[in-house]
């Protein structure tokens, strides 16, 4: 199987668990949690159950059709970079954390209108494992543009 081939399919791997497991606990906190109640489970951590017409932290709460629109230019931009840098090491975790949570969230918000949110921290805004998805999908692509691999591809084209 070509290396293109696997990345592929690792980045699908990624993808769907993200999205079952965002899904799953998403049908969980919406049938045992009340909107806008919450339960304590760490001094500092609380289950709630908030909906979020926005995107992160609420931003552009009330976007509707053009929050939408701007994901999946997003998701067609990642997946067009993905398959341009396919072969690089890791580039399939990044991606796949990232179609995951976009279509996590995007599942929510075009069949409720709203993102389900349930993690709350002490002055911080509730978020959600699609959220989770897409902080460290952002970091891992950061890493794999930027990180060692990136600096060996560099001091080799350099002669170093």
């Amino acid at each position: 199987m070509s290396p293109r081939r696997i990345s592929a399919l690792r980045a699908a791997g990624v993808t769907g668990a993200v999205v079952v497991l965002d899904q799953a606990v998403k049908a969980l906190v919406r049938d045992r949690i009340a909107t806008g109640d919450e339960e304590s489970v760490l001094p500092f951590v609380k289950l709630v159950h908030v909906r979020n017409t926005g995107v992160a932290f609420s931003m552009f709460s009330g976007g509707g059709p053009l929050l939408v629109v701007f994901a999946v230019i997003a998701t067609g931009a990642l997946l067009a970079f993905f398959h341009t840098h396919a072969e690089r090491p890791l580039a399939w975790l990044p991606t796949g954390l990232l179609l995951g949570g976009a279509i996590g969230n995007l599942i929510d918000r075009l069949g409720d209108g709203a993102v389900t949110d349930f993690i709350k921290f002490p002055s911080w805004p509730a978020f959600n494992v699609a959220d989770i998805a897409i902080t460290f999908g952002v970091l891992a692509l950061l890493y794999v543009l930027e990180g060692p691999p990136r600096s060996r591809e560099r001091a080799a084209m350099s002669g170093g």
